[in-house]
């Protein structure tokens, strides 16, 4: 048959910018796999996504008008049933044949065949294909169900509900319109374009000719990535012009590519004096309120000009670039005015202020979450040999940025507030850098905090958040996580693993669980849960689920399964084990050491110490003797955290370890017997896996 390109596009009001890329691709996706699985397009039919402020749409080539017909087999019933003595049909057969509109003469075309233990009845007929015309409507409908909308609204007298309301549907087959019926509206060949440059309706002469169209005709760019791309390049070109860079804009660009279909960049400025207000102050009004994109130098100061992308294209811009930067200035002047009121009351002044602010309802408030911090950060400190005093004082005056005007205004500037406010305050430079740090890292890649006076306040900032809530049962299930605590336990793992600091998780589990007032924390074995919970995300960052390193699953689990309390030497047990791993002798010690870990499961009791006098066989006694001369190397190795040497040292037990499984009977009847050789495997099993559980490795 015969094929085409089919469109199909809806025309809404503006659709929400961050959520417009998705509805995109789900909107195209959907139709796409509809129309394939009726047979209405080959399963390698390409397809082309269009997703702009106003529409959804795709084309998708080669599509017919109606599907192939398909020779389709169905099993009517066991044959006992279908047919009497004589093999004729029964009157439950004619029923069923009448119900599927099979005609009576085709029961001498009926197949019998075994269907399990019994022999059935099957019939083979052509099917016709599906015909375009009449699953079309259906196919939009499913697509539009599918979309990832949280919340709908409805307009008019109808009864359609999406996302917004939608004022067109484009159904066409080539230069055919497609009938259907689709959220109250019927189909036709008519869009629109842009809202000022261009005219009323436009006429799509054809599917394929819908995007050359509206770029044409519409002044509109339709594809996003385009559009997007478009945007980009209109940028750094404009930034190159200037002298200037443009910094972290890409979150910015998504969400801009989504609101204008006709991108036009252009230049604005601000007056220089408002650059004495902190420029994350500036930068953030202008992105998140405005949507301009800053300019920086060199050095990444923010210079008073920035990029305007409109969604006109004017020979004479100078309206619209004069109009932004008279709606810029009063944000501008609000965040100077902030600035400058909140100096004029110290953050030592504001603690009282956090009393009243609830941090949990069983936690306490923001001041008492103060008060633990800076305990706890001083403890850490003193682990560190930090400057006890600084951290303490940091982690007192974290929190205080957060009842600032400016913080008020722009919650995500705590802590980069905070270190502003401190510095004017007369804290030294290690205190307020530490207040802005406490938070970091934020996200997977970020930044860790500097020092150990601030890695001290990000570490206690973090722990208490742990082990406060699950010590009251507040675990995240699932994809729940509202206090964000998969988050604090990552960056409690980075900085642990990648500043490095020489501390033990149990023990900072420990001593955050001491600040909390007696009863608070009454979830049973909550400190072994949370240990299992950051040990669980140190097994994904360190695989790469987490932008970790992405190393080898049976290598990471090997050194996990000890549950090391120190942190930062991980890595280091990672590399010893990989170098081992590699070792001739690996395969054959780790596939003992298993069988060997298996025999001590079955075992009673703690072993006891191997009897020299109490050994019989040649083998027993040679690896018994190994092991003495060996023990002390090893140790001695993992003492100075030298795990690649220390797990070399153990490739020369392989000899004697398989000679000893050869010869010699572990479960011996004698009971001392034994015994001895199970103390002996105890014996050999420590020594082995004081760097990781090398039984591991063994597939």
């Amino acid at each position: 048959m015969t094929s085409a390109t089919l469109l199909v596009e809806l025309l809404t009001e503006e659709l929400p910018p961050k959520a417009l890329p998705r509805l995109g691709e789900t909107f195209a996706t959907r139709i796409a796999e509809g129309l394939k699985a009726k047979g209405l397009a080959p399963a390698d039919a390409p397809f082309r996504t269009f997703a702009s402020p106003r529409r959804l749409a795709v084309t998708v080539a080669q599509v017919a008008a109606e599907a192939a017909a398909k020779e389709v087999t169905e099993k009517l019933m066991p044959v006992s049933v279908a047919l009497d003595a004589a093999g004729k049909p029964t009157p439950a057969l004619l029923k069923k044949m009448e119900a599927k509109g099979i005609p009576v003469e085709a029961v001498s075309g009926f197949e019998r065949r075994m269907d399990g233990k019994a022999e059935a009845l099957f019939h083979t007929a052509m099917v016709p294909g599906a015909k375009l015309a009449e699953v079309l409507s259906a196919i939009v409908q499913d697509a539009i169900k599918a979309l990832p909308i949280p919340k709908v609204m409805h307009w008019g007298d109808g009864d359609a509900t999406f996302v917004r309301p939608v004022h067109k549907l484009t159904l066409l087959h080539g230069a055919d319109v497609v009938p259907g019926r689709v959220l109250d509206l019927e189909s036709g060949r008519t869009t629109r374009g842009h809202r000022f440059m261009s005219r009323g309706d436009i006429a799509i002469a054809t599917a394929d000719a819908y995007e050359p169209t509206l770029l044409a005709e519409g002044k509109v760019v339709p594809n996003f990535a385009e559009r997007r791309a478009n945007i980009e390049h209109q940028l750094l070109a404009e930034a190159a012009k200037q002298g200037a860079l443009l910094n972290e804009y890409a979150d910015l660009l998504d969400e801009v590519a989504a609101l204008v279909e006709h991108p036009t960049v252009y230049v604005g400025e601000f007056e220089a004096e408002f650059l004495a207000v902190p420029q994350e102050c500036l930068i953030l009004t202008m992105r998140a309120n405005q949507k301009y994109f800053p300019l920086f130098d060199g050095a990444g100061t923010l210079l008073n000009r920035f990029l305007i992308v409109s969604n006109m294209h004017v020979a004479d811009p100078s309206n619209i670039i004069a109009g932004n930067a008279r709606v810029v200035r009063p944000r501008l002047s609000d965040a100077r005015f902030f600035f400058e009121q909140d100096k004029k009351q110290k953050l030592e002044a504001r603690l009282p202020r956090l009393a009243p602010v609830v941090y949990h309802n069983k936690l306490g408030s923001q001041l008492e979450r103060v008060e633990r911090l800076e305990a706890l950060a001083g403890a850490i400190a003193a682990q560190l040999h930090a400057d006890v005093a600084a951290a303490k004082r940091a982690a007192r005056l974290a929190k205080a940025d957060l009842v600032t005007d400016m913080v008020g205004e722009f919650p995500e500037l705590q802590g980069i507030m905070g270190r502003y406010y401190a510095l004017a305050d007369g804290e030294g430079a290690v205190v307020a850098d530490a207040i802005q740090a406490h938070y970091q890292p934020r996200f997977a890649g970020d930044a860790l905090p500097a020092g150990n006076v601030a890695a001290a306040v990000a570490l206690a900032d973090k722990l208490d958040a742990l082990v406060g809530f699950f010590g009251i049962g507040m675990v995240p299930t699932g994809d729940k996580d509202p206090f964000a605590l998969r988050r604090a336990a990552l960056g409690v793992l980075r900085i642990l693993m990648e500043a490095p600091l020489p501390l033990e998780l149990p023990k900072l589990i420990e001593v955050a669980a001491a600040g909390f007032k007696p009863g608070v924390l009454g979830a049973e074995g909550f400190a072994t849960q949370l240990q299992d919970f950051m040990f669980e995300r140190l097994k994904n960052l360190l695989r790469g689920d987490d932008s970790g390193s992405g190393r080898d699953g049976a290598v990471i689990d090997a050194v996990l399964a000890l549950k090391p309390a120190r942190i930062d030497l991980v890595p280091a047990k990672l590399a010893a084990v990989e170098a081992f791993r590699a070792l001739p002798e690996a395969a054959a010690l780790a596939a003992a050491n298993k069988r060997i870990v298996n025999i001590l499961k079955k075992v009673e009791g703690t072993p006891g110490e191997p009897d020299i006098a109490l050994l019989q066989e040649d083998a027993e006694k040679a690896l018994f003797h190994q092991v003495v001369e060996v023990a002390p190397l090893v140790r001695s190795h993992v003492a100075n955290e030298d795990y690649t040497d220390a797990l070399c040292a153990l490739a020369g037990l392989r000899a004697a370890v398989d000679q000893f499984f050869e010869d010699v009977m572990v479960m011996a009847e004698e009971p001392l017997t034994r015994a001895n050789r199970i103390a002996l495997l105890a014996q050999l099993a420590g020594l082995m896996n004081q760097v990781a559980d090398l039984s591991r490795l063994s597939a």
